[in-house]
């Protein structure tokens, strides 16, 4: 089975962002065989935390996405995509995350994040790869404040961003802030929605997660169309565990059967 090739962009330079930060490119088998095709791509948080295990935070620990884009795409089961994992700046990393500010915990830049990858990056990676253009084609994803975050980008940029990827989302972040958000939000086109939880990630966290489920619901959202919601029995809060993970979210956000002609 063939593999996809990683490309690694060191120090990537924002006007927005006083940090600069690595990315990873994931380009899917066929790539360079191809060269009039166009891909949907996938932006992933927490990006040193998904192709390498020598750089995730835990090492050895990772979500093994190239791998299992590799065999996906082999088995015929989704797409070929391009995958941009986007380092996360360490200490910055829950300011960036973050929608509002909480407390002692601070945050509340996501917007100017948001800004960086929507003005910046965004048009870097389509001036560099042969991206399909459009919102549909277009997914964003990440677990924890990356969760958070994705749903945040979801609901306030669905123009941008179709396929949302929202892996034990932190939605109890400033006291269910995004449960009010997404409750008013005016969300035009709808993105389909890929929503987890794991039981073993705190007593009170999996209600949180349901009851966004049941916001979305209220909204228009349909289970098994254009929201998938699981609670993962035993499932932990850490790389392992979303590594599980990986394989069935890119089959609901990215299926074969879409794959443009």
């Amino acid at each position: 089975m063939s593999s996809g090739h990683i490309h690694k962009i060191e120090k990537f330079k924002s006007r927005l962002l006083r940090t600069e930060r690595d990315l990873i490119v994931y380009l899917p088998p066929g790539y360079d065989q191809q060269p009039h095709r166009r891909f949907p791509v996938l932006y992933l948080q927490d990006g040193q935390n998904l192709f390498d295990g020598s750089t995730s935070f835990i090492p050895g620990k990772y979500w093994r996405v190239g791998e299992t884009a590799d065999h996906l795409i082999g088995t015929g089961a989704i797409q070929p995509l391009i995958i941009v994992g986007i380092y996360n700046s360490g200490k910055r990393r829950v300011r960036e995350y973050t929608p509002t500010r909480s407390g002692r915990l601070g945050g509340g830049k996501a917007d100017r994040y948001m800004r960086m990858i929507i003005e910046e990056l965004r048009p870097f990676i389509e001036s560099h790869y042969r991206v399909l253009l459009g919102a549909w084609h277009t997914g964003f994803g990440g677990s924890s404040l990356g969760g958070l975050l994705t749903l945040y980008a979801g609901l306030r940029y669905p123009h941008v961003f179709g396929q949302l990827a929202a892996l034990s989302a932190s939605v109890w972040w400033d006291r269910g802030w995004v449960l009010r958000f997404a409750a008013h939000a005016e969300v035009h086109p709808r993105p389909r929605i890929w929503l987890d939880i794991g039981t073993r990630e705190g007593p009170r966290i999996v209600p949180g997660v349901e009851q966004f489920r049941d916001v979305l619901c209220s909204k228009g959202w349909s289970l098994g169309r254009d929201l998938h919601f699981e609670i993962i029995e035993g499932g932990e809060h850490n790389e392992e565990a979303w590594a599980h993970r990986v394989g069935p979210f890119l089959q609901f956000l990215f299926p074969a059967s879409e794959t443009p002609v």
